[in-house]
C-alpha cells in the first residue's frame, strides 16, 4: 500500500543480451563470441558465465566493443593486434571504448583524442603527427591571398603552345 508523498526507491535494472542476441547486432559468429569471452578479450559486464548451459549477458556498451572488434577485423587488423590495442588502451586509462575515436589504416589502429592527438595503439602508444588538411588549406589560401602570382594562359590539350604575351605579374601586398 503507498502511502501519500512517500517516495519509494525504485528497482534498478540492469539491461543485458543473450550471447546469441550480441552476435546478431554485431554481425559475428557465436563461435567468435564464445572464443572471444573464453579468452579474455570481451568480458560480458552484465553476468559472466557461470559453468556450463550458463547464460552470458552483455550490456549496450559490451555489443558496442563488440562492434568495433568487428569493424577492425574488416578493416584487415588481425585478432592477436586487437588484442595488443586493447591492452594499450586499458595501460593509458581508456575504461570505455565510447571515450575514443579509433582510426584504422589495415596495418595500424590509432587512438585519436583532438585534431593534434593521434596515438599509435600498435607501436605502445608512440605519439603520431596529425594534419589537419582542411585547416592546412585555409592557411594557404589566405597566406596566399597576400603575395603575388603569375598568371599564365591556359592551352587547350593538343593545340600548339602559340607565343602568348607574358601577362604581368598580379600585385599583391607581398612581393617576396
Amino acid at each position: 500500500m503507498e502511502v501519500r508523498g512517500e517516495v519509494r526507491d525504485p528497482i534498478r535494472v540492469i539491461r543485458g543480451w543473450r550471447g546469441r542476441a550480441a552476435c546478431r547486432a554485431v554481425g559475428i559468429t557465436y563461435r567468435q563470441l564464445d572464443y572471444w569471452a573464453r579468452t579474455g578479450l570481451v568480458q560480458p559486464s552484465v553476468r559472466p558465465a557461470t559453468g556450463s548451459g550458463s547464460n552470458r549477458l552483455y550490456s549496450f556498451r559490451d555489443v558496442v566493443f563488440l562492434k568495433v572488434i568487428k569493424r577492425l577485423l574488416d578493416a584487415g587488423v588481425s585478432l592477436r593486434q586487437i588484442r595488443k590495442v586493447v591492452d594499450v588502451l586499458q595501460r593509458r586509462g581508456v575504461k570505455d571504448l565510447t571515450e575514443v575515436t579509433l582510426l584504422c589504416d589495415g596495418s595500424s589502429v590509432y587512438e585519436c583524442r583532438t585534431a593534434g592527438e593521434v596515438i599509435d595503439l600498435m607501436r605502445g602508444g608512440q605519439g603520431v603527427f596529425g594534419i589537419a588538411v582542411k585547416q592546412s588549406i585555409s592557411e594557404v589560401m589566405n597566406r596566399l591571398s597576400t603575395l603575388s602570382c603569375a598568371e599564365v594562359p591556359v592551352v587547350p590539350p593538343g593545340q600548339p603552345a602559340a607565343a602568348a604575351p607574358q601577362t604581368p605579374v598580379a600585385q599583391g601586398a607581398d612581393q617576396s
